[in-house]
């Protein structure tokens, strides 16, 4: 995607279109000789279209965005089309839409903490097991007051960050 946006930052509005039916031509291909046999096709094609500094950015940087085809083939969808970052920037964007308004900005960066340090820890918003989690009293009041479980789960740290491990 950011590529697709570099090479676009070089190419007319009216061209945009067309540039971005090669592009994706390049990342349909089977494998990593025939992606490359394409984008060389394209850079070429670009060169006939006075777009050379477009040409330039996919002959230089093109070969970068077909290492996915290093990896098994049932990864490829994943890895070309999803970056890991945007993708836990939006996680935390739709988290803090569904809180609205924080009372400060220490609540907010709690949230925003608590949702890094799940991703750090390679659990992407695991669901609690209510099965298996016994609940019990915390003994709390007021906004302190929540129902515990006697399995910690990734919920849990998301919701209630301050919370300790049971």
């Amino acid at each position: 995607m950011h590529f697709y946006r570099n090479v676009f930052s070089h190419t007319p509005n009216n061209k945009v279109a067309e540039v971005a039916r090669m592009l994706k031509a390049i990342h349909a291909q089977e494998d990593a000789a025939s992606g490359l046999a394409k984008s060389a096709d394209v850079v070429a094609k670009l060169r006939a279209m006075n777009l050379t500094r477009a040409a330039d950015l996919v002959a230089n940087h093109g070969q970068e965005t077909l290492t996915y085809f290093a990896f098994p083939s049932n990864h490829w969808r994943q890895i070309k089309t999803n970056n890991p970052l945007e993708r836990i920037i939006r996680e935390i964007r739709r988290r803090t839409h569904v809180v609205g308004a924080f009372p400060d900005g220490h609540s907010a960066l709690m949230l925003v903490a608590a949702r890094l340090r799940l991703s750090a820890l390679g659990k992407a918003a695991l669901p609690c097991d209510g099965a298996s989690a016994q609940p019990h009293s915390t003994g709390g009041s007021g906004l302190n007051a929540r129902p515990a479980t006697a399995k910690k789960c990734a919920k849990d740290s998301l919701h209630y960050p301050h919370s300790r491990q049971h």
